[in-house]
Formats: structure tokens, C-alpha cells, sequence
């Protein structure tokens, strides 16, 4: 398809294929969903949907950018369209070919796929250029030689309209001489700008002759120094989207207002039918900041490890918390789209990733905070293989493992307590419970450290006909408990995150106080003393396990090895957050 206009022509580039034949999207369509069935029927783009994902390569996706990643690929998917990747690099200043390369590496670790659709502003920029000249041409746009001050002063407020600059009535020959001039690099930074000339006395701000390019003499990550003229993101955002003929410009909330530019730039520079911006509520989460500028500083000013660290919100600290791309998108499903914004507690995605990793996360058991057991009547050097199953029931998985078992054992120092609260349904003085998989053992006696007063050792008998026989009577009142034999247990590093803020808005401040006071310094916990079964030592970076009554973790992809594992928990097992017991 070709677009022309006053001598402009450029290539649609989008996908020609149509929508697959008899292809009908899911039921309960959102509003955006809607509006996208609404113009296949009225054929406004002769049947076609094309859809992108325009990030500004100056830092890492968040939860909040996977939402409107799933959006946007999402109904591309659904409606047979495009959507394509574009890159939307307007400022040398902040851009660099790291973020790309993450930004790409995230889009695709959650399960899209742009094919050949990856694009760039920048490859853009004479087109842009000439699309500007276009604009002073037609008596639209002028050189404004004010300064920063100035024209921010000149725009007004809300109740008072803004005054004309003395430049805006230049001649369209002086307007495109400086133009020019500014475009080879005679003028330092800030001495001129391009500004659109609509109405300074709008009541939409953005209107009030809104500014289109500015000099900058910085090296740009993919052009180099062929420009010090770069087009301002409002600018070079729409007319981006109109030269790759996207259909449904989909984007959040704070963009509502930069509509107005949007549609005053394609009305003018592109002919029918041209694409339509719409606006949905962005993502706010609970217990975390989306700001790019404050996440950030929490990386610059050492407050977290960095951008993946696990406690982040962003894709990579996700990825490596152990998050699975599935329940993200899950968690973007239920939430869903819509108009208003508002905020989603983080026990939606907590739960989403629970639901998620519960089929695919084999049990095994783990004792973060040992506490030694001697099984007093158990044969003196004899081992016994448990099995024990690897899933339960309500996955329909089978398998099993077999799990050590000797006259010393470790277990969970807190399923022992010494006077015990009347519901207390775990071991106890003279009280009975069953190991998990295994036997039932009764506390015959404990003993105390005498330097610290604290339980050191449990001593136990087992009863040798229990193992595999329901529990009857008192029994029944137990709780099963985790545990691992002491002279078969694997060495584990364990790393307990929470949540990286104490409060659930934490951008909503008291007076005095920035989000750096809200953050929780019990967030992220190291327990070194670990002991895990067996079948643990063999895990490789990036498996996922439920450790039993502790919750899901995966062997961190950066520090574990086979033999020597290091464990993040992913998330709690609890619908309610609950930190480990310290």
C-alpha cells in the first residue's frame, strides 16, 4: 500500500496476509476488543489489524509494559493482524543498545513473537523530516527562537491561555532556512525549536502549539552524529505509526491527553484511513512503583541488587524470581482491560503464579532453619529408601522419588514447640506426628542449648508400623511435616524474598517522606544453614520446585550449580502474603 501526499511517499510496511478464513475471536470481548471487531465489519481497513509495541529503549520493562505487551500481541493474535516491534529512539540522551537487546529478549522470553516487523523510529528520520518541512510548508509549523523559560512561561495555565511567541508569524522561507540551518548543525542546543502552530489558547494544554523538534548534539545509539535535529516523542510517535499503516494505536491512560497531537499530525500529513489512538488503565500494583525514573534510582543508588533483582517489578527481576511467562500472562488476562484506572492488589499475581507453577512444579521437601532429631529406636546405621510421590493428586501427574531415611533427621525448628498453644497440631513434648511420606514420631524428650536457652535437639521414637496406614484417632488431629536425613541432606543457599515495599502505595507519601522511606528492609532474607533432599542436588539453574509448606522456588539462574544449589522463593503458599517465620 502506498501513501501519498504533496510529493511524500512512503511504504505501508505491514502484513498483507489476511485474517484467516472463518476465524471468529473469543466471547466477551473488552471495550478495545470491541472497537477492533467493530472496524473489521465496517472494513475501514479493509479487514486488516495491525497493532505495535513502541517502547523507548532508556530502561527495562516492567509488570506494567508486559500488560500492554499482552494487549497489543494479544489482539493482534486474536483478530489474525500484525503486530509489530518498533522502537521509538527520539532521544540520544538516555537510548542505548543494551535496553533493546532487553527489551527484545523480555518481549520474547513471554511468548511473542514480532517475525519480521521490528522497527525503528530512527530508520525514520528523513522521512520525518521531510513530513516537518511538509508542515512549515502548509503554514503549520515555525521556528521558535525563545528559550525554555520562555516558551514554558508563554504556554499559560490551566485557567489562563498562553501568548503568542514573537516567532510564530515568521515567513515559511525563514522558517525553512532556519529549519535547515538547525538540521546541519550551525546552532548550539537549545537556541532554536520546531513547534506545531495550532492554538495557544486551547484548553487542552498539549495543544498550545506543542513542540516537534529540538537540537541536540549528542551521538545517537544507531545513527551516530549524522543528526543533532531530533524529533520530539509526540511528533515522531504518530507519524511512526502512520507510515507503518498501524490500524489501532493502543496505549495507557497518560496518553489521553497527546491524543489531540496524534490526531492533529495524521489529519494533516496522512490521507483516510489512518490510524486511531486508544487509551486503556495502565497497571498500578500493589507493594511497588512503575516509574522508570524511580526504579532507577532504587538500581543507581544501591537500594536493590539491580534491574533483575528478584524483588523488582521489572521482567528480568521477575524472570529471575522465578515467575513463569505464563503466569504473567495469566495475571494480564484476569485483571483484563479497562477505561478507569485503579489499583491491583499483589495477591492477583501471586495467585496467577501460584495457579500456574502448581502443575509444573514437582514437590520435594526442605528445612530452611534446622532443628536435629535423633530417632532413638531406629537401627543403629540402617537407611530406608521412602517413596514418595512427586506430585499431588489434583495435578494428574504421577511419579515418585526416594527419599533417605535414618536414625538422625532434621527437621523444621518451627513445627517443634515446646509449650505449645492448645490448637498446636505439629510436635510437641510427649506428642505425636507423622513425617511427611513417612513414619510417625513422638517427642520423647528435647534438650536445650545451655548458652542460648534455645531447643537444640529433639529426641524421638518412630513407630515402624505407620508408615502408609491412615491416621486414627489423636493422629488424625496432626499436621504432616517436612524433613531430610542428616547424614543425606544436600548443602542449600536460600534466598526469601517478600515484598520490596512495607506499604501498598508506596508513591502516595506522607509529607516529608519519599517512596525510598516505604521500602521494607526485611524484603530479601539469606538463610546459608539449608538442607534439602537429595533429589535436589541434580537441579539445574531455572527449576522450579514447591518446597513443601514453604512455597515455590527455582534454582537461581545466576549463582546456583548442580551440587552446590542456591534457591530464590518465587512465591508463598499462602492466599494471604505471609512472610517465612524469622
Amino acid at each position: 500500500m502506498k501513501l501519498r501526499r504533496s510529493g511524500i511517499m512512503c511504504s505501508a510496511m505491514t502484513d498483507q496476509n489476511s485474517r484467516p478464513r472463518g476465524y471468529e475471536p473469543r466471547e466477551n470481548l473488552d471495550f478495545l476488543r470491541e472497537i477492533v471487531r467493530r472496524d473489521i465489519r465496517s472494513g475501514v481497513y479493509g479487514g486488516r489489524v495491525a497493532t505495535r509495541f513502541p517502547p523507548e529503549p532508556n530502561g527495562f520493562l516492567h509488570i506494567g509494559h508486559a500488560k500492554s505487551i499482552c494487549i497489543n500481541f494479544g489482539i493482534a493474535a486474536e483478530f489474525g493482524g500484525v503486530c509489530h516491534m518498533r522502537f521509538d529512539d527520539t532521544n540520544p540522551e538516555t537510548e542505548d543498545m543494551k535496553y533493546v537487546e532487553s527489551i527484545q529478549r523480555d518481549v520474547r522470553w513471554l511468548g511473542f513473537d514480532w517475525k519480521e516487523n521490528l522497527f525503528f523510529a530512527s530508520d525514520y528520520y528523513e522521512l520525518l523530516y521531510k513530513l516537518a518541512i511538509r508542515l512549515i510548508r502548509d503554514g503549520l509549523a515555525y521556528v521558535d527562537s525563545q528559550s525554555d523559560e520562555e516558551i514554558r512561561k508563554g504556554r499559560g495555565t490551566i485557567t489562563e491561555p498562553g501568548v503568542h511567541s514573537p516567532d510564530r508569524n515568521r515567513s515559511v522561507e525563514d522558517n525553512l532556512d532556519l529549519f535547515a540551518r538547525m538540521r546541519a548543525g550551525e546552532f548550539p542546543d537549545g537556541a532554536h525549536v520546531l513547534r506545531a502552530k495550532i492554538d495557544m489558547a486551547a484548553r487542552n494544554m498539549k495543544l498550545r502549539d506543542p513542540l516537534l523538534y529540538r537540537i541536540r548534539h549528542a551521538t545517537h545509539y544507531r545513527r551516530g552524529d549524522a543528526w543533532c535535529l531530533y524529533p520530539m516523542y509526540d511528533f515522531a510517535h504518530p507519524l511512526s505509526d502512520a507510515i507503518e499503516g498501524i490500524t489501532h494505536s493502543i496505549c495507557t491512560l497518560e496518553f489521553e491527553n497527546n491524543r489531540a497531537i496524534y490526531d492533529w499530525l495524521v489529519d494533516n500529513l496522512f490521507p483516510e484511513p489512518r490510524p486511531r489512538q486508544y487509551e486503556f488503565a495502565r497497571l498500578n500494583l500493589d507493594y511497588t512503583v512503575m516509574s522508570k525514573r524511580k526504579l532507577l534510582q532504587l538500581v543507581e543508588e544501591g537500594l536493590v541488587s539491580g534491574w533483575d533483582d528478584p524483588r523488582m517489578p521489572t521482567i528480568a527481576g521477575m524472570r529471575r524470581r522465578g515467575y513463569t511467562p505464563e503466569g504473567i500472562r495469566l495475571f494480564a488476562a484476569r485483571i483484563g482491560v479497562d477505561k478507569a484506572n485503579s489499583r491491583v492488589s499483589m495477591e492477583m499475581l501471586e495467585d496467577a503464579i501460584r495457579d500456574d507453577l502448581n502443575a509444573r512444579a514437582p514437590r520435594a521437601m526442605a528445612v530452611l532453619r534446622p532443628l536435629k532429631v535423633t530417632i532413638a529406636n531406629w537401627p543403629d546405621g540402617g537407611v530406608e529408601g521412602l517413596e514418595i510421590p512427586l506430585w499431588p493428586r489434583d495435578t494428574g501427574k504421577e511419579g515418585t522419588r526416594t527419599v533417605p531415611m535414618s536414625r538422625e533427621i532434621l527437621i523444621e525448628r518451627t513445627d517443634f514447640s515446646p509449650e505449645p498453644p492448645a490448637d498446636w497440631r505439629r510436635l510437641r513434648p510427649g506428642g505425636e506426628t507423622r513425617l511427611m511420606g513417612g513414619y510417625f514420631i513422638r517427642c520423647e524428650e528435647f534438650v536445650r542449648d545451655p548458652a542460648t536457652g534455645e531447643v537444640a535437639e529433639l529426641r524421638c521414637s518412630y513407630d515402624p508400623d505407620s508408615l502408609g496406614a491412615p491416621a486414627k484417632g489423636e493422629r488424625k488431629k496432626t499436621t504432616a511435616i517436612q524433613w531430610v536425613s542428616a547424614s543425606h541432606a544436600i548443602p542449600a543457599e536460600v534466598r526469601v524474598y517478600g515484598r520490596l515495599f512495607a506499604a501498598a502505595d508506596p508513591e502516595n507519601v506522607e509529607e516529608g517522606k519519599t517512596f525510598r522511606d516505604y521500602l521494607d528492609p526485611a524484603s530479601a532474607e539469606v538463610l546459608r544453614e539449608c538442607l534439602v533432599e537429595p533429589v535436589l542436588a541434580s537441579a539445574a539453574p531455572g527449576d522450579r520446585f514447591q518446597f513443601v509448606r514453604h512455597g515455590y522456588f527455582i534454582a537461581d539462574e545466576a549463582d546456583s550449580k548442580p551440587g552446590a544449589p542456591v534457591f530464590n522463593r518465587v512465591v508463598g503458599l499462602k492466599d494471604k502474603y505471609r512472610p517465612v517465620a524469622r
